[in-house]
């Protein structure tokens, strides 16, 4: 596979060792050929960095994204098209060529539409909730909080709206039923793709679910309040029978820290761990010491923290808009009020050993089932395949006869 990297000016440079300036980064264009004869060409408006590895270096693992990205190249390329990679914020980006598929994931399409040849794909590839229920949902936690602790915090995950759903024949969606509802207002086809996860865990065999039935694992990145955060520390600092173990960026936002000091340093039954590598044993000692997870997010596409999570075995108790299903092995939080977040924890905490143990089986297998890049894979080249029929014969379908008919 060869890549080139062609900057935002006109110059093309083979990828070298070495760190690239943010804003040339962000105007650059990873080019990838197929092994064989190219049948035409894609582009990926996502994110560069997997494409530009050292030959030692390893993929990321603080975010799917990095695979999926990956993985979607792979799969235009094993299709036989070259593949252009450029990223999303790419602010000077022109189709110079005529492209089979363009792939966005923000703001990219709709600047680059009226470039395009008539017969491209145009593929919305949605990670999060639609931005505006996105910003919507975080605004109406910070101002909960606001007047419910008297103080304003800023918003940490608040991204410019686009309309890429709008421009886009169709839409691929990394979530679940509610993810697609933030979206199905375009009235375009929308394709649910599985969120993958960097790490797989074996069956925590010698877990002891009766010690862990009080304990309970807050693991994310960041935006606190985004992630209900703030909501945990005031459940558990009234629940002192119950522990509360926090994974993230805590030590990022020191706005929150500064609110929250107390509950995050001084509460005997809250542990601030911070942020943990996925690969390390600590994050699988944490986890064999805990039953479930709560995670009361205001808005995901499918949360990345979620599937990791039940890979460990943990029982979820989760917001309905975390963008995971949980079928009979979990609690899917209405409101994520105080109240309900109590009651969540305290029914979990009260099953039998047994109980505990067939919810954290099937939680393991489900993701193991669902959610792995193998079902990534297949899943997302059946959806393509499925979109290129699809728009092949519309596309006919388009076409006037333009034979005179016979008489």
């Amino acid at each position: 596979m060869q890549i080139n990297v062609i900057s935002g000016v006109k110059s093309t440079v083979t990828v070298l060792a070495g760190k690239i300036q943010t804003r040339r980064k962000r105007r650059m264009m990873v080019s990838l050929k197929p092994g064989q004869r190219a049948i035409g060409n894609v582009v990926i408006s996502y994110i560069v960095e997997p494409f530009l590895l050292k030959v030692d270096e390893s993929l990321p693992i603080s975010h799917t994204h990095y695979w999926e990205c990956l993985q979607i190249a792979k799969t235009f390329l094993e299709m036989g098209y070259c593949v252009d990679v450029i990223r999303c914020d790419n602010d000077v980006f022109i189709p110079q060529k005529d492209y089979a598929f363009f792939i966005e994931t923000r703001w990219n399409l709709q600047r680059s539409t009226p470039h395009l040849n008539k017969d491209c794909i145009k593929i919305f590839h949605a990670d999060t909730a639609h931005l505006l229920f996105h910003n919507v949902a975080e605004a109406k936690r910070l101002l909960a909080l606001q007047q419910r602790r008297g103080i304003t915090l800023k918003p940490r995950r608040y991204e410019p709206p686009n309309q890429a759903i709008e421009y886009a024949d169709c839409a691929t969606v990394l979530g679940n039923e509610f993810t697609l509802n933030t979206y199905k207002y375009a009235q375009k086809p929308l394709y649910p793709i599985p969120i993958t996860t960097p790490v797989v865990y074996p069956w925590p065999e010698n877990k002891d679910f009766e010690a862990c039935r009080k304990h309970f694992v807050w693991f994310s990145s960041g935006g606190l309040v985004h992630k209900g955060l703030d909501l945990l520390l005031e459940v558990f600092s009234q629940m002192s029978d119950y522990h509360l173990t926090i994974c993230g960026p805590v030590d990022k936002e020191e706005d929150f820290v500064q609110a929250f000091y107390k509950e995050l340093y001084q509460t005997p039954n809250i542990h601030t761990v911070g942020w943990v590598d996925v690969t390390s044993h600590l994050f699988q000692e944490i986890t064999n010491n805990c039953i479930g997870l709560v995670y009361p997010s205001c808005s995901e596409g499918q949360s990345g923290a979620v599937v990791t999570c039940l890979h460990a075995g943990l029982i979820p108790i989760l917001s309905y808009e975390s963008g995971v299903d949980v079928d009979n092995f979990g609690v899917i939080l209405q409101e994520c009020s105080i109240t309900e977040i109590k009651e969540a924890i305290i029914r979990i905490s009260s099953l039998s050993v047994d109980q505990l143990k067939l919810m954290a089986r099937k939680s393991w297998e489900y993701a193991r089932a669902h959610h792995n890049k193998e079902r990534f894979c297949t899943i997302y080249q059946q959806t393509i395949d499925n979109i290129q029929r699809n728009h092949n014969i519309k596309t006919t379908l388009a076409i006037p006869d333009l034979v005179p008919s016979k008489k």
